[in-house]
């Protein structure tokens, strides 16, 4: 039988909602998503919210930046690291406006052995922010 395992990070933001940051099923790891908030912070980085909390600016480059602080902060305290990771989705709410920088990080970020990568637009994430990844990892024994 195999073994499921739930993980909660001390270091990545806190789940929005009824959900832990990876659960490990034999040696995958799958990521739920994962936004640029901070841990203990309400506020997002690169995020300009008005009193009605809609969305005034956004840095999409500083927004990238931090998600993927969170994934790889959430990665190692599952027991994988950054090169495990396998498969990512990319949730960006602007492809047009947005695709060129996070494509550039991506390059950054990933050099020359990326997992891969499917990159959707959509209308709308939970919270007032432009990019959102699930990510699935190897953990290697």
């Amino acid at each position: 039988m195999t073994q499921v395992v739930t993980h909660i990070s001390d270091k990545a933001p806190e789940p929005v909602g009824a959900y832990p940051h990876s659960k490990r099923v034999g040696n995958l790891l799958f990521l739920s998503g994962v936004g640029p908030r901070k841990k203990g912070a309400k506020d997002i980085p690169g995020v300009t919210l008005d009193e009605n909390r809609n969305i005034v600016a956004y840095d999409v480059e500083t927004q990238c930046h931090s998600v993927f602080e969170n994934v790889k902060n959430i990665l190692e305290t599952s027991g994988a690291t950054w090169d495990d990771l396998v498969d990512v989705t990319v949730y960006l709410t602007n492809m047009k406006a947005d695709f060129p920088t996070y494509n550039k990080l991506w390059a950054q970020y990933f050099g020359k052995n990326p997992p891969c990568r499917t990159t959707l637009e959509v209308s709308a994430l939970p919270t007032p922010i432009a990019i959102e990844l699930k990510c699935i990892a190897v953990i290697k024994d």
